[in-house]
């Protein structure tokens, strides 16, 4: 324990409950607008001092059981995220830096990849990795949720990409897996298989993690190394075994000045170690890193890649392909992504990921578009929460009521129809969805994995 602080405060704090917080999707509305509705939800904000748009909510104004029910999350406009969990990517972004290829070597659930991305304002690209194929499909729902596109998806051991993709990225976040210590206060069992042993095998993994994502990174980039747990193994001593190794080759940047309040929790080394009693939150510890000069590559890596399934439309299918879309409400900046084909389907690839193409194989890459028949196209859901245009001729404003509904997943009866057979269906000018009106009714068309069949009744968190 930094001896500013004690343990009686430390114990105590572990044993409050954790303040819950959320993150504003400035993908798709701004912090002040969300302000607004968050007045007419009653709720009661406090902003997070190191993300402009993180908030905490006071437990007077909420019921946390419905927080996720809530319309505004469902349609992506914030992220569940624990105030702590929004301090690594933030320490990437410090002073200015716009990074073109980020890389998230432990992505799922999702929470860093879709605060990455809203800082990127959706250019550039993201490879967003996950160890866990069952967790693989948790980050995908929650990238698109958010409304993400310039993300691929790669299910590996994180410990391949520095021999698979040397000095490839401009930025890296390795939040790494560790022993957890710092979220008990959020999940009271996270240390009930610790012990020395166990730290020690994990500090030993996550010594070859960083190893990893510092190969991946490219001179001058900046890598952010980030645990929620708080003993000095498994944070000072895997960021001192980085600098000793590659010492001609990598610095510390202090995180000092991260934000204001930054020095309760700053090490010697310019770390930031978060203990849960510091700012009332979960543990966590966050480190920055410049690499400063090329080093040796590793081995290559004698898996193979397999043959890449995709292949590029012309430029005359592509025009297609575009015009038909915009007459859908669906429109992208067109020098960002290219469109490639897979049998019937129809992918936009974001166009800076396209040289890593068969060096690593992707779970998923990009917004898989639409599916071709021969007499037109069939826009995928993802595609349409990305994509749709706010001023779209075919769209169609749900009242609360119907936008639970439409979660629901059942068929809406608004009382006046849309003018056009294919509407896209919004809430608050959020896309949900495009839709077939047949006669009085919209037809719902939401992916069966996305309904919440019993939560209708909580979707509103107003107090009324």
């Amino acid at each position: 324990m930094p001896a500013g602080l004690s343990m009686d405060d430390f114990i105590a704090a572990c044993q409050r409950p954790l303040r819950p917080s959320l993150r504003v999707n400035t993908l798709k509305i701004s912090v002040a607008d969300f302000l607004t509705l968050a007045q007419g939800y009653q709720w009661d904000l406090e902003p997070i001092p190191w993300c402009a748009e993180g908030f905490w909510i006071r437990r007077h104004s909420l019921d946390e059981s419905r927080l996720g029910n809530a319309l505004s999350h469902l349609a992506g406009l914030f992220y569940i995220q624990e105030a702590s969990s929004m301090l690594p990517v933030t320490a990437l972004f410090a002073g200015g830096v716009q990074p073109a290829l980020v890389m998230d070597v432990a992505a799922a659930p999702g929470s860093k990849t879709t605060q990455i991305a809203a800082l990127m304002e959706n250019r550039g690209g993201i490879v967003a990795n996950e160890y866990s194929a069952s967790r693989v499909k948790v980050l995908h729902a929650n990238i698109s949720r958010c409304g993400v596109s310039n993300a691929a998806l790669t299910h590996f051991d994180g410990r391949v990409f520095g021999a698979a993709l040397p000095e490839t990225f401009d930025a890296v976040l390795l939040d790494a897996p560790c022993s957890g210590e710092g979220v008990i206060r959020k999940d009271p069992d996270a240390m009930s298989n610790w012990s020395e042993e166990s730290v020690a095998e994990i500090a030993a993994t996550q010594r070859e993690l960083i190893e990893s994502a510092f190969h991946a990174l490219k001179p001058g980039g900046v890598l952010v190394y980030s645990t929620c747990t708080l003993n000095a193994q498994e944070n000072q001593q895997v960021c001192q075994w980085l600098l000793d190794t590659y010492a001609s080759a990598v610095e510390t940047e202090s995180l000092e000045d991260l934000f204001d309040g930054a020095h309760k929790a700053v090490t010697q080394e310019g770390y930031l170690h978060v203990f849960p009693q510091v700012y009332d939150s979960e543990g966590f510890f966050v480190a920055r890193f410049r690499k400063t000069d090329s080093i040796t590559r590793l081995p290559v890596p004698g898996y193979k890649v397999g043959r890449f399934p995709f292949s590029p439309f012309s430029r005359q299918d592509s025009a297609e392909i575009i015009k038909a879309a915009n007459g859908s409400g669906l429109s992208w900046p067109e020098k960002q992504y290219t469109l490639w084909q897979r049998d019937k389907e129809v992918w936009l690839f974001p166009a800076i990921l396209e040289p890593l193409f068969g060096k690593v194989r992707f779970s998923r890459i990009g917004i898989r578009l639409a599916e071709r028949f021969p007499k037109g196209f069939r826009w995928q859901h993802e595609a349409v929460v990305a994509f749709s245009v706010t001023d779209a001729k075919n769209s169609f404003e749900l009242d609360d009521e119907l936008a639970q509904n439409w979660w629901r997943g059942v068929d809406i009866y608004p009382e006046t129809a849309p003018l056009t057979d294919e509407c896209l269906v919004t809430w608050l000018n959020q896309p949900l969805g495009l839709a077939k009106r047949i006669g009085s009714r919209i037809k719902n068309s939401l992916p069966r994995e996305l309904v919440r069949d019993g939560a209708a009744r909580h979707l509103k968190l107003s107090n009324d």
